[in-house]
């Protein structure tokens, strides 16, 4: 992925450490957001300090390193508040299954865990632990309650890989550089002033008044793209079949049940339109009569007949819009087999700017799960990202859609050619 060259000039970003053997990379992630143009206070737990000194870091920050929740001389000034009130951001660097756990709970015996629940702003979270206890079903709870309690919550990573102990799996912390570079993404309005359109979600096609035929879809991915657009700035709506989501907050929302419903206010919302990014899990066929009354069972047959009709395919109908056709058109394709291959032949047939595929046969990842794994096929170049938390990817899927495209430095409407890059 291409790197910022944005700064972080005008950033006061809270670095908080906790206890871990990733420590030590905490005093790179401070140089390099010092270099970067942050201005950054450190505060570590007492845990922290047994794997790094507060020196290295008040050498590194210019700052003296805050590590007591009972500092006489800090607290007389409300110290853990004025931290609160100081930052614009805080990036937790490891941070360890046992804060992540105090803060998904709300506790405050230390300051660190004290400054979280006083801040009010974008809080980064980098796991660091054994691969055990990163999929430790407690740990995947406690870092699902934030994302659902705290919209300004991001978990960056973690990496897979060979760990300390000697195992190989998910836990690593990111390198410093990378998650300096996601800081930097987020803080940098990359969608300032696009007007970006996503479908969401499943569709329900009605047999009768109680049937109807769908999908597994529980529209996660969507609504992260959505929520991770307007972070970039955008002005979304979001067009969403029946899922179980709370909407995002400033998204407006367009609300359908069935495919013919959600092509319309496709076709209605994209003309106007800079991007167009299809997630939703459209039926691809719909019964060709809706039976006014539940259908009944009869003894003499065990066979029910439903004759099926296509539904329109809207995606690549966005993609025909011609001079009315949105600058970059996004499709996704959920495959159970040669992913990459459909992917690719979809991607060419619908005349689509950029696709993003992920293979639903992985156990874990896809539908109804909170992780992800994709591949992001565009005219010239072939990306991965993750496995990870499909917030996590949504953030990445957006940052990358931005450098690929530089939309932050031009204006998309104004070149409404179709285009395969």
């Amino acid at each position: 992925m291409i790197e910022p060259m944005n700064s972080l000039a005008n950033e006061r970003i809270l670095v908080g450490i906790t206890g871990g053997i990733a420590a030590y990379k905490s005093a790179e992630l401070v140089r390099l957001l010092i270099k970067r143009g942050a201005e950054v206070q450190v505060v570590m737990t007492p845990a922290a300090e047994a794997f790094i000194t507060p020196l290295t870091l008040q050498a590194l920050s210019g700052k003296a390193v805050r590590t007591s929740l009972l500092d006489e001389q800090a607290e007389l000034g409300m110290g853990h508040i004025e931290l609160a009130r100081w930052a614009t951001c805080v990036i937790v660097a490891p941070a360890s299954a046992d804060f992540i756990a105090r803060m998904a709970t709300g506790m405050a015996n230390d300051l660190l865990s004290t400054v979280m629940l006083a801040f009010n702003g974008p809080i980064f979270l980098a796991p660091a632990m054994n691969q055990a206890m990163y999929s430790n079903p407690m740990t995947q709870k406690n870092l699902q309650t934030l994302l659902d309690l705290r919209a300004d919550v991001t978990i960056l990573g973690p990496d897979s890989g060979e760990q300390a102990c000697g195992d190989t799996g998910p836990g690593r912390m990111l390198e410093p550089a990378e998650i300096v570079n996601r800081i930097n993404a987020f803080s940098s309005p990359l969608l300032a002033g696009k007007k970006v359109v996503i479908t969401a979600g499943p569709t329900q096609e009605p047999i009768d008044p109680v049937r109807y035929i769908s999908n597994h879809s529980s529209g996660k991915m969507g609504y992260a793209i959505a929520a991770a657009a307007l972070a970039a700035g955008a002005e979304v709506t979001l067009i969403s079949g029946p899922v179980a989501l709370p909407s995002p907050a400033g998204a407006r929302m367009i609300n359908v049940t069935t495919a013919i419903e959600m092509a319309d206010a496709a076709l209605e919302h994209s003309c106007h339109a800079d991007i167009f990014i299809a997630t939703a899990a459209v039926a691809d066929f719909r019964p060709d009569t809706v039976h006014p009354h539940k259908l009944k069972k009869t003894s003499t047959s065990a066979v029910m007949d439903l004759h099926l009709v296509q539904n329109p395919d809207i995606v690549a109908q966005v993609a025909a819009l011609g001079s009315k056709r949105p600058a970059r058109v996004v499709g996704f394709a959920a495959e159970s087999r040669d992913a990459e291959k459909y992917g690719a032949e979809k991607r060419i047939r619908k005349q689509l700017d950029m696709i993003v595929i992920n293979d639903i046969s992985v156990a874990g990842l896809g539908f109804g799960s909170n992780h992800n794994k994709v591949t992001i096929l565009t005219g010239e170049s072939r990306t991965e990202i993750g496995p990870s938390l499909k917030t996590d990817i949504a953030r990445q899927l957006i940052s990358f859609m931005a450098e690929h495209w530089q939309l932050n430095s031009s204006d998309l409407k104004e070149n409404n050619e179709v285009s395969t890059s």
